[in-house]
C-alpha cells in the first residue's frame, strides 16, 4: 500500500464525516439501489442493540439481515459494505474487524465506534 492510500484509510478511521459522505455522488447512486434504505435502517437497528462491533458480531448481523430481510447478494451488501469496507482492520475474510476496538483505543485523535458512526449517518440522512 502507498502512502497516499493508507493516509486515505486513516482518514476514513479518524475522520468520519456522515454529511461528506452523503454529499458523495457514490453515495447517492448506493442510496438509489433496491431496498438500500431498508437494509439501512436495518442494519442501523442491530447496531444500536449495543453490543461491540467485532469480527463475531459483524458476522450475526449479516445473519441477521438475510434472515431479516428477503434480499440476498448485492443489494443486501452494497447498501452498508461500501461504508464498512472502509472501516479499520476490515479483513472480513481474515477475521478482523475491529471498529469498536479501535475506539476503545488510546490515539491522540478519537475513533468513533460503529454505533456513534450510524446514529450520525442516519440523522444526516434525513
Amino acid at each position: 500500500m502507498d502512502r497516499e492510500a493508507l493516509a486515505g484509510l486513516l482518514g476514513l478511521i479518524f475522520h468520519y464525516d456522515s454529511q461528506g459522505i452523503l454529499a458523495s455522488v457514490e453515495s447517492h447512486v448506493v442510496l438509489s439501489r433496491y431496498a438500500a434504505r431498508d437494509v439501512l435502517r436495518h442494519l442501523a437497528l442491530l447496531l444500536l442493540e449495543g453490543t461491540a462491533l467485532d469480527s463475531e458480531r459483524f458476522k450475526q448481523i449479516i445473519a441477521a439481515l438475510k434472515e431479516g430481510l428477503d434480499i440476498r447478494g448485492r443489494e443486501l451488501f452494497i447498501p452498508f459494505g461500501w461504508r464498512l469496507r472502509d472501516e479499520p482492520a476490515r479483513g472480513v475474510g481474515s477475521g478482523d474487524f475491529a471498529l469498536d476496538e479501535a475506539a476503545n483505543a488510546s490515539f491522540a485523535v478519537r475513533v468513533k465506534p460503529a454505533r456513534e458512526r450510524i446514529l450520525e449517518f442516519c440523522a444526516a440522512l434525513d
